[in-house]
C-alpha cells in the first residue's frame, strides 16, 4: 500500500486533496460513493477510507478497484470523529474533504470549485459545499439536505441550525444562496478542509463519537481566528440517515449530550452563566414535550434525561478541554456569533 508520506503536496501545479471517508458496513453505499468520486476531474485527488471496525469481506478488493484509494482499518468503531483523525493521521495533502459515505458527487469539476475558493480565502479553515437531499427530488426541483443545506450557522443559546433548512423540512434550491459567504460550521457530510489548520486545534473531539463534532470544531476553528465559509458552486448529494434514523432515541440522545458538551468547551465564561439556566429549562420542557407521544415518547424523553447525566459526569474532563480551548482562544465571542437567532428566524 503507498504510504502518504509518497504523496507530493502539489500536483500537476494543482494543491493535493485527500477524501477522507469513514466507513461502517454500508458497502452498497461506499461503492456508489466511490464510483462518482471516480469521475472527478482534478489531477491531485487521493482517496482515505477508513473502516471503522466494520470488518466487512471483499473491502479491500473493492477499495483497490480504485486506483486513486486507499483503505485503513480500525479495531473498533471509533465513530465518524474517529474514523476522520484516523484519515487525517495518514494524510499529507494540502487539503482535506471529510465525506459521508453516503453521499455522491455529479458534476467532475467539483472538486476545482472548492479548491478555488479556498486559494481565494486563505484565512478560511474550512468550506461547505452545496449539499443537496437525494431522496427529496422532485422533477426539476432540487431540496437542500437536512444536514447541512446551504451552510450551518448557530444562535447565541447554541442552537444550530442551517440556511437553506426549516423548522419541518428544506427549502427548494432556487438560487437564493449561490453567493459564497461566512457561515458558522461546514456540515460532516462534505467538509473540505485546509489539513493544517485541522491538525492545528486537535482535529474532531473523539469523545462526541458522532453528531455535531464537527460544529465544535468550527467553534474551535472560529476560536482560533480562522473563518468558516460556503462554497455553493460546488455541489455534493446526500442521502441521510444512513447512521441513525431522524428522531430516534439514539440520534436524539447524542444531539443534546453534544450540544451541551460544545457549549461547555467553548461558549465565554460570561456567556455561559447568562444561557445555562436558560438551557436547562429549555431541556426539561423537551423532556415535557416528547412524554405524551407514548410509547416512543417515553424513550425519547428518557434520551435526553441520558443526554444531560451523561454531559453532567463528562464534566472533569470537558472542563479540562475547556481550559485548553479558552486559553488559546485569539478572538472575541462578538466576533463569533455572527448569524441571525435561531428564535428570530422562528419569528419569520
Amino acid at each position: 500500500m503507498t504510504g502518504p508520506e509518497e504523496r507530493p503536496p502539489v500536483i500537476a501545479g494543482r494543491p493535493s486533496v485527500d477524501i477522507i471517508i469513514p466507513h461502517y458496513l454500508q458497502r452498497d453505499m461506499l461503492e456508489r460513493c466511490l464510483g462518482s468520486l471516480a469521475l472527478t476531474d482534478y489531477p491531485g485527488m487521493g482517496i482515505i477510507v477508513i473502516d471503522n471496525g466494520g470488518f466487512l469481506a471483499g473491502l479491500d478488493a473493492l477499495v483497490a478497484a480504485y486506483p486513486a484509494a486507499r483503505l485503513y482499518r480500525l479495531g473498533e468503531n471509533r465513530g465518524y470523529a474517529g474514523g476522520c483523525n484516523e484519515g487525517l493521521k495518514h494524510s499529507r495533502a494540502e487539503f482535506v474533504v471529510f465525506m459521508n459515505d453516503d453521499t455522491v458527487v455529479r458534476d467532475p469539476l467539483w472538486l476545482n470549485h472548492l479548491v478555488d475558493e479556498a486559494l481565494c480565502h486563505p484565512g478560511a479553515a474550512a468550506f461547505q459545499p452545496k449539499l443537496l437531499s437525494m431522496k427529496r427530488v422532485v422533477g426539476p426541483r432540487r431540496m437542500f439536505d437536512y444536514a447541512g443545506a446551504a451552510g450551518g450557522m448557530i444562535d447565541r443559546l447554541g442552537y444550530p441550525y442551517c440556511l437553506g433548512r426549516t423548522i419541518t423540512g428544506s427549502e427548494t434550491d432556487r438560487g437564493q444562496y449561490d453567493a459564497p459567504r461566512s457561515i458558522f460550521w461546514a456540515s460532516g457530510a462534505a467538509m473540505f478542509a485546509r489539513r493544517e489548520a485541522i491538525e492545528g486545534v486537535g482535529g474532531f473531539d473523539e469523545d462526541f463519537f458522532m453528531h455535531m463534532e464537527e460544529i465544535d470544531l468550527a467553534w474551535r476553528l472560529l476560536l482560533a481566528g480562522w473563518s468558516v465559509r460556503s462554497a455553493p458552486a460546488a455541489e455534493v448529494f446526500h442521502e441521510g440517515g444512513a447512521s441513525l434514523g431522524e428522531g430516534s432515541p439514539e440520534k436524539i440522545y447524542f444531539n443534546h449530550r453534544n450540544n451541551m458538551l460544545m457549549l461547555l468547551k467553548n461558549r465565554s465564561t460570561g456567556g455561559l452563566f447568562r444561557i445555562l439556566p436558560l438551557r436547562y429549562l429549555l431541556e426539561f420542557a423537551a423532556v415535557l414535550y416528547y412524554l405524551p407521544h407514548a410509547p416512543e415518547g417515553r424513550r425519547k424523553a428518557a434520551a435526553v434525561f441520558r443526554a444531560m447525566r451523561d454531559a453532567f459526569l463528562q464534566l472533569p474532563l470537558t472542563l479540562r478541554k475547556r481550559r485548553h480551548v479558552q486559553s488559546s482562544r485569539k478572538v472575541g465571542e462578538r466576533v463569533v456569533f455572527s448569524g441571525m437567532p435561531f428564535f428570530q428566524l422562528l419569528r419569520r
